[in-house]
Parts: structure tokens; sequence; C-alpha cells
């Protein structure tokens, strides 16, 4: 990784190490109702939790899991804050669960997707993972089709209990995955449509 924390960079975006100085723009993302409809049923995340738990936390998973971690989202090319990528890492460093969340003006234009797919082929390609995972609501089909897209498969649907449950969650949660044994065939197909385009 580079002196600057970039992580890497896709035709698109750059994705970098988060830091302290970017406590606002996650604060900013996390206030918008539709940004956290499927997660907070729309409730914004006090800017008082981003400050003292989410960014500690996000900063200090970077020396115990190199090359995993949450990591800031940016347009390549003007350097604005999109939102960010994940690769969380499992205890052990052996799984990761592939994670998204993007201002809403980065909406449909397949950004979600674009990072995702660099950040799975990076868990395999240089981190080493044998499992990259996601879940989601069952009835948040963006998200479940940027899953599908960067190649995790639908492995089962589940039923969580909440003390305040959300709009939604009555259809449960899906778990999506992508195992090293298959990522080689996933990796062919991608690079079979770039070599096509």
């Amino acid at each position: 990784m580079a002196d600057d924390g970039v992580l890497l960079e896709t035709a698109r975006l750059t994705l970098r190490r988060f830091t302290v100085d970017d406590a606002d723009r996650l604060v900013e993302l996390d206030a918008d109702p539709e940004v956290m409809r499927f997660l907070t049923g729309g409730e914004p995340t006090p800017a008082a939790t981003v400050r003292g738990e989410v960014l500690p936390r996000l900063l200090a998973r970077y020396d115990s899991h190199p090359g995993l971690g949450r990591w800031a989202t940016l347009d390549r090319f003007t350097g604005e804050f999109l939102g960010w990528h994940a690769l969380d890492p499992s205890e052990d460093g052996a799984e990761a669960e592939l994670g998204y969340r993007l201002r809403r003006a980065a909406w449909g234009h397949g950004l979600a997707t674009e990072g995702a797919r660099a950040l799975v082929r990076h868990a395999f390609d240089t981190v080493g993972v044998r499992r990259v995972w996601a879940q989601t609501m069952a009835v948040n089909d963006r998200s479940r089709a940027v899953m599908a897209r960067a190649g995790l498969r639908y492995v089962r649907t589940f039923h969580l209990t909440f003390d305040d449950p959300i709009p939604g969650t009555e259809h449960g949660e899906v778990e999506y995955e992508l195992a090293r044994s298959d990522w080689p065939g996933v990796r062919q197909e991608w690079d079979a449509a770039l070599r096509a385009r």
C-alpha cells in the first residue's frame, strides 16, 4: 500500500485508509435517511458515536489485519468523498465481510459494484482470504444486486430478532459468499469480459 494510504485504484475510484479528518464525512453519510434505510430504518448514526466509537475502531483495524478493513471511497479524478467500501476481517483475518455505503448522489452509476469487485480481487489475490461474504436485508434489492455482480452467490435467508425491527425485517436477512475455491472461475469470467471490450 502506498504511503498516502491508498489501497487501490479502479477506473473511477480511489480507495484509501480513513483518517481522523474523515469524521465529518462519515457523519454526513450516515445522516441521509435513504442511505440508512436498510440499516437503521433511516435513523442517523449520532456524531458522537462516529467520532468516539466507529472511527477509532476502523483506524485500529488497519494494523491488526493488513489489507483488510474499511476504505474511504473517492472519485479518482476529483477526490470527492463518495462513501466507503469494506473488507471487514473475521477475528482471525481468514475471512472478510464485503460492505459498501455510498452517498445517494453516487447511486446508479455502477460505483458500488466497481469498488466491490476490486476488493474481492484484492481479498483473494493479495490478502489470500478463504472466503468473502456479505449480508443484507432480503428486501434490499440494490445491495443484493451488487453482491451478485461482485461474484458472490446467494447462500441462505435467515431471521434475526430485533428489539425495534425496521420495515422489511419480517422477510429476513440474506447471506452471499464467494469461496477461494470458486474465485479462479469468477476471475476468469471478469478478465474475459474485460478483454472483450
